[in-house]
């Protein structure tokens, strides 16, 4: 078992971490404050190959896969998860159209994605609830050769920053009465509605999306006809889970630095007190945790990779690594004492983050569902 990285992957970190602590780094503060994303980072990104990492060549894109994704919005979100969020979504989006979309639909959506011209956006979550992908309102009849829209959806990342959306509608009745769309932003009866104000995670967007008699053609449906259930599943499975886990695991590693930093900085009783055992237990919490987490994160986009299932190891990863998150920045925060909760520290940033990342991107209830679901398999009864 090889836990190497390669030359490529390392050079891929390498070029994403130094992005990151010198192009986003200086945009954190007007993020936090606005709560907006900052879109000329795109284009920088999209020289660097992030916007376009899942996006097959073919189509602009660099396709390097999942393990690259995951190394990318984690050194990301490092230095800033808000940014990483928006660019986990972005790819999502991406790996659907990859999956799913049409020959005409990746040429149309895919080039203008990778170069960063615009983001990607998932809209499946309504008012009545997310993970109850069943219980969704919004609806999509055909009249001739144009469906009509109308629903409303809600906490859509990317909701106001993208120029197409991927949407869930309902097209009949049960689990194949769902359907996948493609719908433009300037699609008629098609607006944005609100935007949320996060505590967390505020430079990524994340708002509504209405629709009120919206016209779209009939081609734009994803898949096919009452699909949409298998669109969406694999979707948040496969790419929403190891991209939230990857940003979970940005800021875990952020957690390990600042508690290790101000721990070795902060003198009391005449010395560091990181040589007080209570605060160097701390710290070795915090850093095996982020051990275990990188390996779970890891394998699952590996596992992508290499084509093998992978539905139970990615819903531990999201799971387990964005709990261990908010778990250690309290950790951090306790290790600064009053400089924790105090604004310009960076460890008050990361539990609120952190603590955000636990319902994004499939909640880690319905994750426990899925590791549950394989743990007890083995050891039920058939027939």
């Amino acid at each position: 078992m090889d836990f190497k990285l390669s030359e490529r992957e390392e050079l891929l970190r390498k070029s994403a971490r130094e992005f990151a602590e010198s192009e986003i780094t200086p945009k954190i503060d007007a993020m936090e404050e606005t709560g907006d994303f900052a879109l000329d980072l795109l284009k920088p990104m999209a020289k660097l190959g992030i916007t376009g990492i899942m996006a097959p060549r073919e189509y602009e894109g660099v396709g390097l896969g999942y393990m690259a994704r995951t190394i990318v919005l984690e050194e990301m979100a490092r230095i800033c998860a808000a940014v990483s969020m928006g660019m986990q979504v972005h790819h999502m989006a991406i790996a659907a159209l990859n999956d799913f979309g049409t020959e005409a639909q990746k040429k149309k959506y895919l080039p203008p994605l990778a170069r960063g011209e615009t983001m990607g956006c998932v809209a499946i979550t309504e008012p009545s609830g997310g993970s109850d992908i069943l219980g969704l309102q919004s609806t999509a009849a055909l009249k001739g050769d144009t469906w009509i829209l109308n629903g409303r959806k809600c906490f859509i990342t990317n909701s106001h920053t993208s120029d197409f959306w991927l949407v869930l509608a309902r097209t009949g009745e049960g689990p194949k009465g769902l359907t996948a769309f493609m719908v433009d932003k300037d699609a008629p009866g098609a607006k944005t509605g609100r935007v949320e104000h996060k505590f967390g995670l505020r430079g990524s967007n994340t708002g509504e999306l209405v629709f009120d008699n919206c016209e779209i053609p009939r081609e734009s449906i994803m898949g096919q006809e009452g699909g949409g259930l298998g669109v969406a599943l694999k979707t948040v499975s496969e790419s929403g889970r190891t991209g939230m886990a990857a940003v979970a695991l940005g800021i875990l590693q952020a957690c390990y630095e600042e508690a290790a930093k101000f721990a070795n900085e902060r003198v009391l009783y005449g010395k560091p007190i990181s040589f007080l055992q209570a605060i160097s237990f701390a710290v070795a919490e915090i850093y095996t945790e982020l051990d275990i987490c990188r390996l779970l994160c890891y394998r699952a986009s590996w596992m992508k990779d290499q084509n093998m299932r992978f539905d139970t190891e990615s819903a531990m990863a999201k799971s387990y690594t964005c709990d261990a998150a908010a778990n250690c920045a309290k950790k951090a925060i306790e290790i600064h004492g009053a400089y924790g909760i105090m604004q310009e520290y960076k460890v008050q940033r990361l539990l609120r983050d952190a603590m955000v990342t636990i319902s994004a991107g499939g909640t880690g209830q319905i994750g426990k569902v899925v590791i549950g679901r394989a743990a007890l398999a083995p050891f039920q009864k058939k027939g």
